[in-house]
């Protein structure tokens, strides 16, 4: 992948507490040689290199009819392979749908398709550790409502992700 052809990753951000609450968990249980990462909610896995102006355009001006979103935090879910938080917001999928709509065309098949809303704590682990994660950790994720203060745009090179800006919601 060459510099110029890196593409863009769109991530809702969590409060700053489930933010460290879900990263330290991420910090115990994720295999270590994966973890270049905290704690995230992937919206779009990569919008091409080429749209990084007009996303940037784009999500700044859209950020600023839009309130902080309310979220849910629902519990855990199963990756097989892996443990996720469960979240579920109706509103953030109505803006990733806005989103998509946008740069209709230029999305790839995984991202035409919206996503499960969650928070990878583990992956590439066998079904048998990712089972055993799940019920040490059931009943100590709890439902909660939040709300998501933002979206925060970076670019994908291979392993730690670039932060490229942070899209505060500065609606009423």
């Amino acid at each position: 992948m060459s510099e110029g052809d890196a593409p863009l990753i769109l991530t809702a951000e969590l409060p700053p507490e489930l933010h460290r609450r879900f990263t330290d968990l991420r910090t115990q249980h994720f295999p270590p040689e994966r973890n270049y990462l905290e704690a995230h909610v992937t919206l779009f896995h990569a919008l091409p290199a080429q749209c990084e102006d007009e996303a940037r355009r784009y999500l700044a001006r859209l950020v600023g009819e839009v309130p902080p979103i309310e979220g849910r935090v629902e519990g855990l879910m199963s990756l097989g392979g892996g443990t996720a938080i469960k979240l579920s917001s109706p509103d953030l999928l109505a803006l990733r749908d806005e989103i998509a709509e946008h740069f209709r065309g230029m999305l790839t098949k995984q991202d035409q398709h919206r996503p499960r809303l969650h928070v990878t704590i583990q992956n590439k682990v066998t079904s048998k550790e990712a089972k055993a994660l799940q019920a040490e950790l059931s009943g100590l994720i709890e439902p909660r409502e939040f709300a998501f203060p933002g979206l925060a745009l970076h670019i994908y090179r291979g392993g730690p992700w670039e932060f490229v800006r942070r899209f505060a919601f500065r609606g009423k």
